[in-house]
């Protein structure tokens, strides 16, 4: 797969497909900037080669409407400060105005179109979409990452009409230390895995059984693999259609003389609600009318010392009900404990991302991806759709 650095760009129409989704409040204003940032290095690379740029994004679920409170308007002003250079905006993502636009560029100019989501043949991959975004550039860069899972118009077909067909450096960077993570990891490696539902992390749990050394469970999917071995965990949260598919997962786990660990205490309540009273249990005791929503301070401890000499860390997934703060200890501490580890650490996922920046240790993490989707399908052993077409290109 190469990249915009591997390509002539210079004085060309680079099309730079990116990920804006950024969250905004109801005034439009934007309230973290993280998926802005992390492109700026990409695209001060193609200003530096005096490329004529087009950015394209999406932004939230219009549903192939113009919905105005989601327009990249406040993008295109909040990323104009960022570069010190004037971003224009385009009425629309295709069209004869857009085009003039385009056109009209200069080396060094930066255009960004409106929300490709406006269309509904974004999300359906339709090829007539794709040619018309293709012809407005000479070079396509993929360089969003976090729907390069999804096989969209913008980074899937429109790779059939563009003569060349690149990464963008944010994409080649989670590439790069997905490889790191899970194809060629310094070990041992430990995957700690947490969130609400085994459902969702099941492929993921039965592909890195082929890879890791240890495996860390917490959040609510811990109770399903509680409960399938016998121990009562009150009114938490348990996918009891998956009781057996966990002792599978567990049987396995053993076979391949992989360390297995899940909670060995835990902080209960007697209602999903910020103000319930918080009581740290053993796992062994979880009394009938409580829930579990957090690991407790043993398990903490436990978890840790597993970590202990890793040589790669991989994260997806709180261990409680972080947002509540009477609920969130379980989860900063071992979020402190895994950015104080020596050990190549890789978070992936936006509720892990969000665990990260609220214990306040994002700066001492290895990397952070930025696509929640695209990590958990990586970690399924799958090929990310947009990916492949890239792969294809440069074959």
């Amino acid at each position: 797969m190469k990249t915009i650095k591997d390509v002539d760009i210079a004085g060309k129409r680079v099309f730079i497909r990116v990920d804006f989704n950024v969250p905004m409040d109801k005034n439009q204003n934007i309230t973290e900037d993280t998926r802005i940032t992390t492109v700026l290095p990409t695209l001060e690379y193609a200003l530096e080669k005096k490329a004529k740029v087009i950015l394209a994004s999406h932004l939230g679920r219009p549903k192939g409407k113009a919905v105005p409170e989601m327009s990249l308007k406040p993008v295109a002003a909040y990323l104009s400060k960022l570069l010190g250079r004037d971003v224009k905006m385009a009425p629309d993502c295709i069209g004869p105005a857009v085009a003039a636009m385009v056109e009209s560029l200069s080396e060094g100019d930066i255009l960004l179109l409106e929300n490709l989501r406006y269309h509904a043949g974004e999300e359906k991959n339709n090829t007539e979409l794709a040619r018309e975004l293709a012809s407005f550039c000479d070079v396509f860069v993929n360089n969003a990452f976090a729907v390069s899972h999804r096989a969209h118009a913008s980074v899937a077909a429109i790779t059939d009409f563009v003569p060349v067909s690149v990464a963008g450096l944010l994409l080649a960077t989670e590439m790069d230390y997905f490889d790191k993570a899970m194809k060629n990891p310094k070990r041992p490696l430990v995957a700690v895995l947490g969130g609400a539902k085994v459902s969702s992390k099941l492929a993921a749990i039965e592909n890195m059984l082929n890879t890791v050394d240890k495996v860390i469970i917490g959040g609510a999917m811990a109770n399903t693999f509680l409960k399938c071995q016998g121990i009562a965990v009150g009114k938490s949260v348990v996918e009891d259609d998956l009781l057996e598919t966990a002792r599978q997962v567990i049987r396995k786990a053993k076979d391949k003389n992989i360390d297995f660990l899940l909670p060995v205490d835990a902080v209960a309540a007697d209602r999903f609600d910020a103000a319930a009273t918080p009581h740290t249990v053993k796992v062994s005791e979880i009394p009938e009318d409580l829930m579990v929503l957090d690991i407790g301070p043993e398990t903490v401890a436990s978890y840790s010392r597993a970590m202990e000499g890793a040589g790669t860390i991989v994260w997806n997934g709180p261990m409680g009900v972080f947002e509540m703060d009477a609920f969130s200890k379980g989860t900063m501490d071992l979020a402190a404990a895994i950015a104080d580890s020596p050990a190549l650490t890789i978070v992936g996922g936006g509720d892990t991302d969000a665990a990260v920046h609220k214990a306040r240790v994002q700066n001492k993490m290895s990397y952070i991806s930025t696509g929640g989707g695209a990590f958990l399908e990586l970690m399924e052993g799958k090929t990310l759709p947009a990916v492949a077409c890239l792969e294809k290109q440069g074959a």
